[in-house]
């Protein structure tokens, strides 16, 4: 079987997208764009992955790992940052991919097809057909689909520049050829720079032969600013919205529900409009999530009914059936079967236990301003409305809280605990004054 590697050219300083980062770190569905081209990438079975860094990039480095890299420390152009991969790759690649960690959207199935096309061509490029072609290159294709050049837009007579085939910069080239082409191109060019397209008039005069695969337009949004960013954004979440409404979820207002990368939502799940899905989540079947609500690195098993307006924080798991009502915000806590947390309540660094039901205005005190503390709630219990559980604190099984209770110490199962002050009465007092403040009133 024939190894296929990537090239995803990175080093790019981004100065549009007025930022201290590298523009490919920017997150797209919550998840970094070159990581995006990465995971495309690997899903097309590409085995090696090697992606081209500037100097003094730390960061980039830290997030395309386990991934090698190369630095390309003068920016000469595309053909330059290709080259600069060649001392760190393998040298046993047949298919070498070269991709964009700026351009995010190009999907597997595309990168799929180009290593199948360069099965029957050495150089394989991508393009595509905008509908405005404007100044992107052309690409000069004969009767049979071969690719005979690219053409820049301002080197292009009026017959080719009405050619609506455009150059993506992306290609698919064999693993052997690539760096014994590259090695022979220049930069006797107004910009002086080496530009990768170059390796295809080098191929023809070779002998070799050339190909194309089409991609659509949206695949091939290159993101240089913040603007192009959203743009991205928005083909980004329409996709995920399409695949989580095809495998069986109800999305009530498609266009107000925010997923990530990594959502999952099983079958039978209702969102309502208004909810926010950050990285981590995992939703389990017939599930109901109401409106405005924000969910991030949580698990929620099935049967689950959550919000309107509910929070859940990174750590949350719920088990089946459990409720989980309005203004109410979980953290890194374990909510089991059947539990009950319906309005107005923080849960954090706790257990609630099976059956529990949590009243309006419940706090778990978990911090004392140095450390997080645990509280366990246990199966059945009952906390009364507007209670403190001061961490770390135990409440057992069966056992009740009152209302308005501050607890500091375990509850042993079955117990009823009160931390209520005495109720006192004042007979006649507010008729009292009353009186007394309707006299001032009228004697000014």
């Amino acid at each position: 079987m024939s190894k296929s590697a990537a090239i995803v050219l990175a080093a790019g300083l981004g100065t549009r997208m007025k930022s201290s980062k590298p523009k490919v770190l920017h997150p797209l569905a919550g998840r970094p764009m070159v990581n995006h081209v990465i995971a495309n990438l690997q899903r097309a079975s590409v085995e090696e992955v090697v992606c081209i860094v500037g100097p003094d990039m730390p960061e980039l480095e830290q997030t395309v790992a386990p991934h090698k890299t190369a630095i390309q420390k003068d920016r000469l152009g595309t053909g330059h940052a290709v080259l600069a991969a060649k001392n760190v790759m393998c040298g046993d690649e047949e298919n070498i991919l070269i991709a964009f960690g700026d351009t995010p959207l190009i999907t597997d199935q595309t990168f799929h097809a180009m290593l199948e096309a360069r099965k029957r061509a050495d150089v394989v490029v991508l393009g595509f057909r905008p509908k405005n072609p404007g100044a992107y290159g052309r690409l000069i294709v004969d009767a049979q689909d071969e690719l005979q050049a690219i053409v820049e837009f301002k080197d292009a007579n009026a017959e080719q520049r009405a050619i609506t085939l455009c150059n993506s910069g992306v290609m698919c080239v064999n693993g052997k050829k690539l760096f014994p082409l590259l090695d022979r191109i220049t930069n006797d060019n107004a910009a002086g720079e080496y530009y990768l397209t170059d390796i295809v008039a080098l191929a023809r005069e070779d002998g070799l032969h050339c190909g194309v695969v089409e991609g659509e337009e949206d695949e091939l949004l290159g993101v240089n600013s913040r603007v192009e960013l959203a743009r991205a954004e928005t083909i980004a979440q329409d996709r995920l919205r399409h695949h989580a409404m095809v495998n069986g979820a109800t999305l009530l207002d498609p266009a107000s529900t925010h997923f990530s990368f990594d959502t999952r939502l099983g079958r039978d799940v209702v969102v309502e409009p208004n909810v926010f899905f950050g990285p981590g989540v995992n939703i389990g079947d017939n599930v109901t999530i109401k409106a405005f609500s924000h969910l991030e690195d949580t698990k929620v098993g099935n049967g689950v009914v959550m919000g309107p307006y509910a929070r859940l924080r990174p750590g949350t798991d719920l088990h089946d059936d459990v409720k989980v009502g309005n203004f109410v915000e979980i953290k890194k806590a374990v909510i089991e079967k059947g539990a009950k947390v319906n309005h107005l309540s923080y849960i954090g660094d706790a257990r609630v236990g099976t059956q529990a039901n949590i009243g309006a205005g419940t706090i778990t005190c978990n911090y004392d301003g140095f450390f997080k503390y645990h509280t366990d709630i246990g199966a059945g219990a009952f906390i009364g409305s507007n209670t403190a559980l001061v961490a770390p604190v135990k409440i057992g099984d069966n056992a009740n809280v009152g209302a308005g209770s501050t607890i500091s110490k375990d509850v042993e199962a079955g117990d009823l605990a009160l931390t209520r002050a005495p109720q006192k009465n004042f007979v006649g007092w507010s008729d009292k004054f009353r009186a007394k403040q309707a006299l001032r009133k009228n004697s000014k």
